[in-house]
């Protein structure tokens, strides 16, 4: 592992969480957590900031299991989907809280170029590669460093994708630290690098529902701050256009309720079966950490708000989930009951030179940051 990677990432966090001046105490505290089918063992790992808001997150697929936090009345509830058990996870998940890697979104048909060779990725989403591939980053055991981060709770970890895995070329060296700030912001650091040129668009896959367990989304308000998208074929792959959002039910350049136009018989949703594209952020600079989306539900209060780094924003509705599916506390993960923010690259950028490159080649360093902030009103 390249350890100077992780002290630069460090550092960063520790930079940014000084900079909040808090000063009451944090938390983190781990206990075992089952194993894999292969017996390694899996550990989960409980982060407090000084109002009480707790993340659990797993080294299984770097998941964040839950993630606690008051309504406007004071009342605690988990916004995130997923499993009581880490055998959930391994047995049947629609990469529910995981690190996603080391592509995450599709790859159309599991094929790209570089440097004038073909590479040939598993295919495991009809004809194309998602997320990595067959195993990919949320199925894997990462290692994992308990600590603080000034004076705020964190989490690091690290995974070396072999050169070949899943297809894609070059050893690469990952680095994701989860930082739980005294500000309610869950944090998330990305870095990578590479001994070969490679491809790399690391997001994380969160299922969120602000109002609780067992509600639908479709009154979730959302506003994202995008005035262009990128337009998909049946299978959801880039057609390599991209396209204003104005005069679409893609346009959420003001709040708008999801409920409210999701079932429009516009082309896009009848291939996503509601939202699953990818929306091209309005930024002001190029890799400067800027607010993307907003999401408020009014019953519970909470607002999240999403800052990031990258270039666009995947906005999926649960459009998969169908019932078949028991979470925590025995909920039933029913069509349209949650929504992922999923913070990236654009979907197949490889094989699209218009979009923005995700190439990543030896002596460089991938960084991306994202924060989920959360507040009620």
């Amino acid at each position: 592992m390249n350890h100077n990677l992780v002290t630069q990432l460090v550092m960063v966090a520790s930079v940014a969480v000084l900079a909040c001046g808090m000063a009451a105490a944090s938390s983190i505290t781990s206990k075992p957590w089952g194993s894999t089918a292969d017996g390694k063992p899996v550990t989960l790992y409980t982060l407090v900031n000084n109002h009480g808001i707790k993340a659990t997150i797993t080294n299984y697929g770097g998941i964040i299991t839950s993630l606690v936090i008051p309504d406007k009345h004071g009342k605690l509830s988990d916004v995130v989907l997923g499993y009581d058990n880490v055998e959930g996870y391994i047995k049947n998940s629609p990469y529910f809280g995981a690190i996603v890697g080391r592509y995450g979104n599709r790859i159309a048909k599991g094929h790209f170029a570089l440097d004038g060779k073909t590479y040939t990725l598993a295919t495991n989403d009809g004809p194309n590669s998602l997320h990595g591939g067959k195993v990919g980053f949320d199925k894997v055991i990462w290692t994992a460093a308990p600590g603080k981060s000034g004076k705020e709770a964190s989490l690091t970890l690290t995974y070396v994708s072999k050169d070949g895995e899943e297809g894609y070329p070059g050893n690469l060296s990952v680095t994701v630290i989860y930082t739980l700030t005294n500000d309610n912001a869950l944090r998330i650091d990305y870095a990578s690098s590479t001994d070969k040129d490679t491809v790399a668009n690391l997001t994380n896959h969160s299922y969120w529902n602000l109002a609780g367990p067992g509600n639908t989304i479709l009154d979730h308000v959302v506003q994202i701050h995008a005035s262009h998208y990128t337009p998909v074929d049946k299978t959801l792959i880039p057609t390599g256009e991209i396209a204003p959002v104005a005069g679409t039910p893609l346009d959420f350049r003001v709040p708008v309720a999801i409920g409210s136009r999701i079932e429009e018989k516009n082309q896009q949703l009848i291939y996503g079966i509601g939202y699953d594209h990818n929306w091209v952020l309005d930024r002001k600079k190029a890799g400067d950490l800027e607010l993307a989306a907003r999401i408020s539900e009014k019953t519970s209060g909470r607002i999240l708000d999403v800052w990031t780094t990258e270039p666009g924003l995947q906005f999926y509705t649960g459009n998969f989930l169908d019932g078949t599916i028991t979470g925590k506390d025995g909920n039933v993960y029913k069509h349209r009951s949650a929504l992922a923010l999923e913070t990236q690259h654009f979907p197949d950028s490889p094989n699209h030179p218009n979009f923005p490159s995700t190439e990543l080649k030896p002596g460089k360093i991938y960084r991306s940051t994202t924060v989920f902030k959360f507040r009620t009103e």
